[in-house]
């Protein structure tokens, strides 16, 4: 199976869901990461440099967009979420088509994981048939969890890694305590956000949850609520409907935005 994983920033794909990636790199599937921006034009240079060193230790292919979309916050939002669009488009009607898409939920908190979001939201709307997508949340929080990823502090380690080429950015805000901490905080929750208010709790010590959503009859349905089977990772979609949620704007843009 090929899965293309949308990167706003050099780093989200050690930030987002990156258990998850390893799991499924682990049980021979391709992993590709496409890095949409690389921050500042000052930055590029080094910025790439850690996100090809980053992808090196975690098994990850790599993509970055040239030129490098311009995401910061002053910035044409519009623009940016239009050459999104224009990338995934591309990747979609590709030789190497994927028959998964990950990336950030379109609800994220931040501008660029929103405007990411909002834009693998309209390409695959646009498909007859298009590949399930899997929807990580950093800044924001997922209201429907659908699949878990259980692991050991072996694999918190490599992720620890693997983020660790990302050095101007660990230097800055040091992600690796953030996914650290949430990936224990969410072995706590994430047995009842998945499978309901009062199952079990997960039998391991860290954990991490995507959002499965499949497009179907113009709808979007939720994946089925499972622990994530890395080899055969493609869940059923249930008849739960979403478009309410997917489809509603930012709180943050509703609210005048984060900057004014």
């Amino acid at each position: 199976m090929r899965v293309l994983h949308i990167s706003p920033h050099p780093d989200d794909e050690l930030v987002g869901a990156p258990a998850t990636l390893m799991a499924l790199r682990d049980a021979g599937h391709e992993v590709t990461n496409l890095a949409l921006s690389l921050g500042r034009p000052e930055d590029h240079d080094r910025r790439r440099a850690e996100v090809v060193e980053a992808c090196r230790r975690a098994g990850f292919a790599l993509t970055v967009t040239e030129p490098p979309i311009a995401m910061s916050a002053t910035d044409d939002r519009g623009a940016a979420q239009e050459r999104v669009r224009w990338q995934l488009s591309m990747a979609l009607d590709g030789a190497d088509a994927p028959d998964l898409v990950m990336g950030p939920s379109p609800h994220d908190v931040h501008h660029a994981h929103e405007l990411t979001g909002r834009a693998i939201r309209d390409v695959l709307a646009r498909r007859d048939d298009p590949p399930p997508w899997w929807m990580w949340a950093i800044w924001g929080d997922l209201p429907f969890p659908t699949a878990v990823v259980t692991f050991d502090d072996g694999r918190a380690a490599e992720v620890s890694d693997a983020l660790s080429a990302h050095e101007g950015e660990m230097a800055r805000a040091d992600h690796r305590v953030h996914v650290d901490a949430r990936s224990r905080l969410t072995a706590i929750t994430a047995a009842e956000k998945v499978f309901g208010f009062g199952a079990p709790a997960l039998a391991a010590g860290r954990a991490e949850v995507v959002t499965e959503v499949v497009r179907r009859g113009g709808r979007w349905l939720l994946g089925a609520p499972r622990a994530l089977d890395a080899g055969n990772p493609l869940g059923r979609p249930t008849s739960r409907q979403v478009d309410a949620w997917i489809d509603a704007p930012s709180p943050r843009d509703l609210a005048g935005g984060p900057y004014d």
